[in-house]
């Protein structure tokens, strides 16, 4: 690892499950020499994706480093998997990268969920050049592609080479180097350089002219256009230049072509263009700048922001804990980056974030001491002697340090700006399966947490179920599978219930006897109650108007005691009773065998008795939902919350060809939306949900719930 942040360059793989991501960055290892032998997806043999449910899946679900050397420049490769269940780690990969290769198949183009990837990429101004990949593969057409992505990303994505083809109906053979105006022939032993053939002139020369233009129009220089317009040759060497500057600034976007699974004698088609602007065009850690950072004081408050930091090995420390693991024999690593200062093993440090409460005392619980540093690939950890500003490292034995806080030193204590994590929207009911699992599934699961802050664990109290809300169908199974081969624990999924509640639609009174006489004290107390509906529908009101004695004094906090108990069972289907006034109205006492629990018994009876014949009703809650679509699929969302029981409240305009559709819907029907909602949008749109309120649930379907209730 370099200490000179100007040779290290932080690059972020993004792009749609199966574009080709982690077969990419095999090959940039096995071409770089980092790895003898590039690994296979298929065979679990890779160096990113060597978690077991990566392996049993085939897919990437872990942002992953995986580090190389090229030319004198450290790159240290971030591959974040492309599934939309996964964005949690793709923006835990742009936080710890300075710039994104988005990854495009040559063969699938560009669909929706890419183009929202792209967007993620461009909310956080992180420079991009594309790479379109399998451009070996029989169905690769890279003049569709390109377009595809022209058409999605805009008119400054344009190419800075034409793949060629062998001419004899194989993949591809070589490249044309539009600045260069040069050959690549990749078929012989090893790469050579050949002028552009006859036969491809004229394509090269329009793609150049193209690509002229877009990097005068993106250089910001006046007197470089005029010059353009006026006629005037513009040099090589003064377009790479303004070239790289654009990227660097992130208005520019060259896109590479790559046969990452070519086998060739000359290595990869590719690689060695896709590496030189990744050397030489991406920004490096110097030119990136830092998220905002505050002081934090004694009594643990963000303070004034810092805005003296710089990416200096002997500046303060500030790093940030972008992704946390857990590993069975060393315990937990987490994957940290550097902004400023040196990391260093045995170092002691202050870790910020997580609504801790800071004491200011150099020794107090939010000090922890590092352990050893290493740089990843794969399954090794090779040992690190220190980490400076603008590197990547692993850090062991960070016990309580998560994903997303800060360390610093304890002289200075500082807090960096979280980035956004999306809000999990899929909840998913579990059980224990034995009690050895029940006894172990509360720190397995406060584990998981901690690793992936795009999980949350609720235990809902009206419903008496453990929760865990995820992103998604494919995040939910790769949880319970980490579950059970992690830390083998077995845990069942059980039918989600909706915290329903229960009302009384009209008035009438209750009688609550409990007279029992067992030879000796027995129990005596007789209670008359009046049940009604509260005008608001919600909370619940006790009213004593007892005259004359009748019930004493005494016994009067027992009978709303058990009335209230009684209101926590319900009386049509186990739901907590809510929207009620109750009137203490009449009632008897015996000098020796009234109690509090006899008259506790009454209240709990009273109640049943008049709420049940005060027309009970269930009330189901209802959600305000926004779905962010984009426009072709406005009247697909439409037709299906309508189907769903909701009720549209209105749309506007979002950006460019987006919709945002605000509407109330029960909650009963979008248990499974994040699910149905990436079917009916193709994986395009998005949603929030918050609760608004609970309202009469309709007849047909009470009566299906209290039935299934009573079975239960």
């Amino acid at each position: 690892m370099t200490n000179n942040a100007g040779n290290v360059r932080n690059v972020v793989l993004v792009g749609h499950s199966g574009s080709g991501k982690t077969t990419l960055a095999e090959a940039l290892l096995g071409f770089t020499g980092a790895i003898q032998r590039p690994g296979r997806i298929e065979d679990g043999t890779t160096a990113s994706d060597f978690d077991e449910v990566e392996i049993r899946q085939q897919r990437s679900v872990n942002l992953t480093l995986v580090p190389f050397e090229h030319e004198g420049v450290t790159v240290n490769l971030l591959d974040a998997p492309g599934y939309a269940d996964f964005t949690g780690d793709l923006r835990a990969g742009l936080r710890a990268a300075d710039s994104a290769l988005f990854v495009v198949s040559a063969t699938d183009g560009v669909d929706g969920v890419t183009q929202m990837l792209w967007e993620e990429c461009a909310a956080v101004g992180m420079p991009r050049a594309v790479v379109i990949t399998k451009i070996d593969h029989q169905r690769a057409d890279f003049a569709a592609a390109l377009e595809a992505c022209r058409a999605a990303f805009g008119d400054a994505v344009l190419p800075l080479y034409l793949p060629v083809t062998s001419g004899d109906g194989g993949g591809a053979s070589g490249l044309i180097g539009l600045l260069s105006e040069q050959l690549y022939d990749y078929s012989g032993p090893k790469r050579e350089t050949a002028p552009v053939p006859s036969s491809e002139a004229a394509r090269a020369e329009a793609a150049r002219d193209e690509l002229i233009e877009g990097i005068i129009t993106e250089s910001e220089d006046e007197t470089l256009m005029e010059r353009y317009l006026g006629g005037e040759p513009v040099s090589t060497e003064v377009l790479i230049k303004d070239l790289e500057k654009a990227v660097a600034r992130g208005s520019f976007y060259p896109v590479l072509a790559v046969a990452a699974s070519a086998s060739s004698g000359s290595g990869v088609i590719g690689a060695a263009e896709l590496l030189e602007v990744v050397a030489k065009g991406f920004p490096s850690p110097l030119e990136h700048p830092l998220p905002k950072v505050s002081a934090v004081s004694a009594a643990g408050v963000p303070g004034q922001a810092v805005g003296d930091l710089s990416c200096d090995p002997d500046g303060p420390l500030l790093a940030e804990v972008v992704k946390t693991t857990s590993d069975p024999y060393v315990g937990r690593i987490s994957l940290v980056r550097v902004f400023s200062g040196t990391l260093r093993p045995d170092q002691h440090v202050h870790v910020s974030g997580h609504g801790r409460v800071e004491r200011g005392h150099p020794d107090h619980d939010d000090d922890e001491r590092t352990g050893a540093l290493t740089t990843p690939l794969g399954k090794q950890q090779r040992p690190l002697p220190e980490c400076p500003a603008g590197s990547i490292c692993a850090v062991a034995k960070l016990t309580t340090a998560e994903t997303g806080d800060t360390l610093s030193s304890r002289e200075k204590p500082l807090l960096m700006e979280p980035w956004t994590m999306p809000e999990p929207l899929l909840p998913v009911a579990i059980v224990a399966k034995s009690k050895a699992d029940e006894d172990k599934l509360s720190q397995a699961l406060s584990r998981l947490v901690a690793e992936d802050p795009t999980m949350r664990l609720e235990m809902n109290a009206e419903t008496r179920q453990l929760v865990l809300w995820c992103m998604g169908e494919a995040h939910s199974g790769v949880m319970l599978d980490r579950l059970s081969s992690r830390y083998g624990v077995s845990v069942d999924t059980v039918e989600l219930r909706v915290p329903l509640r229960e009302t009384v639609s009209g008035s009438a009174q209750g009688l609550g006897r409990n007279v029992k006489q067992t030879g000796g004290h027995g129990e005596y107390g007789i209670c008359h109650v009046k049940v009604e509906p509260l005008p608001d529908a919600s909370g619940f009101e006790f009213v004593d108007k007892i005259v004359g004695g009748v019930v004493p004094r005494q016994f009067i906090p027992s009978v709303e005691k058990g009335v209230r108990a009684q209101l926590e069972q319900g009386v049509l289907a186990g739901y907590p009773m809510t929207g009620v006034r109750v009137t203490l109205f009449d009632g008897k006492a015996h000098s020796v065998d009234s109690s509090d629990m006899a008259f506790q018994k009454a209240g709990r009876a009273a109640l049943k008795d008049a709420a049940e014949k005060a027309s009970p009703k269930l009330l189901e809650p209802v959600d305000e939902v926004s779905i962010l679509v984009p426009d072709e699929y406005v009247g697909a969302i439409m037709s299906d919350l309508s189907g769903r029981r909701g009720r549209v409240l209105g749309t506007e305009s979002v950006g460019v060809g987006r919709t945002l559709i605000r509407a109330e819907v029960p909650e009963l029907e979008i248990t499974r939306y994040s699910i149905d909602l990436r079917s009916v949008s193709h994986g395009t749109g998005s949603f929030t949900r918050s609760y608004l309120r609970h309202e009469p649930l309709p007849s047909h379907l009470a009566g299906k719930v209290a039935a299934a209730s009573r079975t239960e």
